[in-house]
């Protein structure tokens, strides 16, 4: 009786530690497993990129998809403009990625940049979700009220390939809460050092 009443305390008390990881360290978790794969929920061929912004930061959109390009690593930096040859590009690291010519549209005013895939090119956005969701008990919104009782991370990936064999990638990462009665809200909830542009890769 003895050892099972100690064999039943050690049980409670592993199922308090992993309980207690999974709510104070839940995020860091999901985190690690998503290096080891993701679920994909989307995806899509892209057929328009556009650019709101002055040049740094601001809002990249593809397929009318805003995804966000302020405050990113400082090992990323992006920059985004036009080349002397009339091309719509992204510059990160000292490369410089092509997406096509600019094209002008009633809505090319001010700070926007805009164009659409060109033929030969191949360009896919795809989303994925962590696999491993964390609850939030200790969460509390005060003022509205209305707190999540899960999150987990969303990641956007943008892929072109040129027909010339040069290769864009870009990774974001967000968050996203589970509300009772509501489901899963918006996949673009940010938290400062976790989420936003998080890679950037253009070979060669």
């Amino acid at each position: 009786m003895r050892k099972l009443l100690i064999l039943l305390a050690i049980l409670i008390a592993c199922v308090a530690a992993i309980v207690a990881t999974w709510i104070f360290g839940g995020r860091q978790l999901s985190l690690f497993i998503d290096r080891f794969g993701t679920i994909e929920t989307a995806s899509a061929q892209v057929k328009s990129i556009a650019y709101e912004g002055s040049g740094t930061g601001g809002v990249l959109l593809v397929n009318d998809l805003g995804l966000s390009l302020n405050d990113p690593g400082p090992k990323i930096s992006p920059s985004v403009g036009s080349t002397k040859d009339n091309q719509f590009a992204l510059a990160s690291a000292g490369k410089v990625f092509a997406f096509g010519p600019l094209i002008s549209t009633a809505e090319n005013a001010g700070d926007r940049l805009a164009t659409e895939r060109p033929a030969g090119d191949d360009a896919s956005l795809a989303i994925r979700r962590s696999v491993l969701s964390w609850p939030t008990p200790l969460d509390f919104n005060f003022m509205t009220g209305r707190s999540p009782s899960w999150k987990r991370h969303v990641y956007y990936q943008l892929r072109w390939k040129k027909s010339s064999g040069a290769t864009l990638e870009m990774f974001w990462r967000y968050e996203q809460y589970f509300y009772p009665g509501n489901g899963w809200g918006s996949s673009f909830m940010t938290r400062e050092g976790f989420t936003g542009l998080i890679q950037l890769d253009i070979r060669p």
